[in-house]
């Protein structure tokens, strides 16, 4: 596969990544086609015109879906049955999705017909790609999928390709119809399981597991540093990163947490053995390691679960090309998958605590030794007193968002589809809850690089810490006078959520 800021991904034997779903979607990397996925396409499809040559009974081929899979399909009613699966599942309401997550749809969904379980059409799949390609998004509502394969979604932007409903093309939405003619494309022309084939899947959970996966693994770096600069300002003991100790209980993540903490200290006169102020801090403070490595373990089985749905065929049914046979399952089902993102939004809720936490005991001179508010100029002046608002409400969503979800919502489809994950409820909590984290790391790092300044030790950070600091004044001038704070946070919040400086 080519690296992420690559101009092209290549779908071929080695299966595209996560990082390249991110490029396709954010970057608009084009994606390219190799003979080894068409002759997969190709094989699979084989099996699929055996059958309908054959009339035996598949779901959704020549049986109706969900309830309906007691129906056998005429023969004469096979093509149009298609045309009206995504019809009859764009049933979705809300807002639209956000452009980004359009293309990572439609990039995953791509991704799963080249998996070749799918048995869709070699021109139906072009087309897809060619759409990506062009930049042609389907306008798709938010809401509507409970997981059980993403259906409204994916009906939505399906049926956009079909030439039906509106379609975003270059900034402006326009009916579907005109938007393929401008982009020198043709509606989408389903044949025999190929209208199914389109909507049966979770692109739009693993899509936005893709997405998220990304902005967490930024924000987790800078979480760090907003760590370890607050550290320096607190003069807190370094001795909870003493690799000694957490060997004694080596906890998921809590060693490796704090050898990047050590790393971003190196050459902090923090490091002294007579700078730590106390010979324990709070919890906050100490127990760092194991909260931010709990949340480092949680990202990377987060990490695991998305990368074996991306890979993976979970149509139903699905085609075994290489025995000639179609196959009813449950592979679809996302238990396992929404279970490691359901814990990864409880490990961040728990470090937004562990931040809340810290940022209001940085502004407190019981516990910090520094003026209150860390305002220099007395206590005629707010300095960060309000921000402690700010603050409280971030992590009280975040804990709140972080309640699970997943747990089976009611039965449908005449009871025949009576369990389902929820994925994309479970996804969109997560990237609400890594908006408002963002937040809370960018106040920290504000907060603690004012602190540092206050404490005098702005000329003694270690190397990493340093390039923080730097990183923060050269978008935020030191709170002297009182002034509005909103426009740094968004600031340095919008600058971290690109990525490492």
């Amino acid at each position: 596969m080519s690296a992420i800021n690559s101009p092209s991904i290549t779908f071929s034997a080695a299966p595209p990544t996560i990082e390249d779903i991110a490029a396709v979607a954010r970057r608009h990397a084009r994606i390219e086609i190799s003979a080894d996925v068409e002759a997969r396409i190709a094989a699979a499809r084989a099996v699929v015109d055996r059958y309908t040559e054959s009339d035996l009974p598949v779901y959704g081929l020549t049986t109706g879906l969900g309830a309906g899979v007691d129906t056998r399909l005429a023969t004469d009613d096979l093509v149009a049955f298609q045309m009206r699966v995504p019809q009859a599942r764009s049933v979705g309401v809300g807002k639209p999705l956000a452009k980004e997550s359009v293309r990572a749809m439609m990039a995953v969904r791509a991704v799963g017909l080249a998996a070749g379980g799918s048995g869709v059409s070699p021109s139906v799949f072009h087309g897809l790609v060619a759409a990506i390609n062009a930049g042609v998004h389907p306008v798709v509502p938010s809401l509507g999928s409970i997981g059980a394969a993403d259906l409204a979604p994916l009906a939505h932007m399906s049926r956009g390709l079909l030439g039906f409903g509106d379609v975003e093309l270059g900034g402006e939405v326009l009916p579907a119809g005109i938007a393929l003619e401008k982009a020198g494309l043709k509606p989408l022309e389903l044949a025999p399981k190929d209208g199914h084939a389109l909507v049966v899947a979770n692109s739009l959970s693993i899509g936005l597991a893709c997405l998220a996966l990304e902005d967490i693994e930024r924000l987790f770096g800078w979480s760090l540093k907003a760590i370890a600069i607050n550290f320096e300002a607190f003069r807190a003991n370094v001795s909870a990163f003493d690799d000694r100790a957490l060997a004694a209980r080596p906890a998921f993540g809590q060693r490796r947490v704090a050898s990047e903490l050590m790393e971003i200290l190196s050459g902090s006169s923090l490091l002294a053995a007579d700078a730590a102020r106390r010979l324990q801090d709070p919890l906050s403070y100490r127990c760092a390691p194991q909260v931010w490595g709990a949340l480092r373990h949680a990202i990377d089985e987060a990490r695991q679960a998305t990368e074996i749905e991306l890979v993976s065929s979970s149509d139903n049914p699905v085609v075994i090309a290489s025995e000639g046979v179609i196959l009813s399952h449950g592979n679809f089902d996302m238990t396992a998958f929404v279970l490691a993102w359901e814990r990864l939004g409880q490990a961040m809720a728990h470090c937004a605590a562990g931040t809340a936490y810290r940022i209001m005991k940085i502004m407190s001179p019981g516990m910090s030794d520094l003026p209150r508010f860390l305002t220099p100029m007395g206590q005629s002046r707010t300095g960060f007193a309000t921000v402690q608002k700010t603050v409280s409400a971030m992590e009280a969503e975040i804990r709140h968002l972080a309640m699970p979800v997943s747990l089976s919502p009611i039965p449908v489809a005449d009871g025949v589809e009576d369990q389902a994950s929820m994925a994309p409820s479970v996804l969109a909590k997560a990237q609400a809850i890594v908006e408002r984290l963002r937040y809370l790391v960018a106040i920290e790092l504000i907060a603690s690089v004012q602190a540092v300044e206050l404490r005098g030790v702005s000329g003694e950070l270690g190397k990493g810490s340093a390039e923080a600091y730097a990183f923060v004044r050269n978008y935020v001038p030191a709170l002297e006078e009182d002034r509005a704070q909103a426009p740094d946070f968004a600031t340095i919040a919008a600058l971290i959520g690109l990525g490492p400086q």
